[in-house]
């Protein structure tokens, strides 16, 4: 079978926190790339530069295909401190830089009690300066479909990339997000694909606060209708396993002991749905 043309990566946190534990889950699913979210339970942005440098050096041999901020995120509302998130994406910059990566992932910051409008133009206004440091910096921001203003209606989404109107903000979708906070993900990326430049891939039954999280194609978020639709508009991307299985970080608590585990059978099944997708094309 031709090996198919796109790269498949995990968030290396979900198959635990050290690093070692992130680096041993892709080797024994054989993947060559990383995406980079936190290392020993502190955010990258957070590490001291000694032990970032020794992130660095661990997955020189790897791929790094994302780096995920916490700008926007769920902890961060649109009326907190700006310069929190200028902080942190400074630091990231540089550490993309090092990392040989080019993409940051943002969110588009929940509310705080504003009205419709004056929430909508302070997230652009955010995002457009972001953007600007992001072009001189040569990396692109990808706004993922999660919490914030855009973060589940694809009119907003693409009024977000016309205000900002900038080479370096792009999408980033992610499969399994519209179980948890209640949107069909399909209808969304259907409307979006053309902007979508990185993927994550997770999977789940239920629904807000009774979401549970599944293996690849085990549940209700559609992932091989969702791939195929990607693929048959010409990405070829990174795939990013976020199984959610093993740890949910805006549930906070720990990673499970098996985390590792859980982490390589997401990703034997992400496998076989890549395989399967791809058969069906030749055929």
């Amino acid at each position: 079978m031709p090996e198919q043309p796109l790269t498949l990566a995990g968030i290396g946190d979900e198959a635990g926190a050290a690093l070692t534990d992130q680096l041993a889950a892709l080797s024994t699913l054989d993947w060559t790339a990383i995406e980079l979210r936190s290392v020993g339970g502190v955010a990258l942005a957070d590490l001291d530069e000694r032990t970032f440098a020794g992130v660095a050096d661990a997955v020189a041999g790897l791929e790094v295909v994302c780096v995920d901020s916490r700008i926007g995120n769920w902890a961060r509302t649109v009326t907190d401190p700006f310069g929190d998130d200028l902080a942190e994406f400074d630091v990231l910059a540089r550490r993309c830089a090092t990392l040989g990566c080019r993409y940051l992932r943002i969110m588009s910051y929940p509310n705080a009690g504003l009205g419709e409008r004056d929430w909508r133009d302070r997230v652009v206004e955010r995002v457009r300066v972001l953007a600007g440091r992001a072009e001189r910096a040569g990396i692109v921001l990808l706004h993922e479909n999660c919490s914030g203003w855009a973060g589940s209606h694809a009119e907003r989404v693409l009024d977000l990339l016309d205000a900002v109107a900038s080479p370096a903000l792009a999408l980033l979708f992610d499969t399994g997000n519209g179980i948890a906070h209640g949107y069909p993900a399909l209808d969304l990326l259907r409307e979006v694909v053309a902007h979508v430049a990185h993927v994550h891939v997770k999977d789940a039954t239920g629904g807000g606060e009774h979401t549970v999280y599944t293996l690849p194609g085990d549940g209700d978020a559609r992932v091989a209708d969702c791939l195929g639709l990607l693929f048959d508009h010409g990405y070829r991307g990174a795939l990013s396993l976020e199984p959610h299985l093993a740890c949910v970080p805006h549930e906070g608590g720990g990673v499970a002991g098996d985390a590792a585990d859980r982490f390589v059978a997401a990703g034997r099944a992400l496998d076989g749905l890549v395989a399967g997708l791809f058969a069906g094309q030749r055929g």
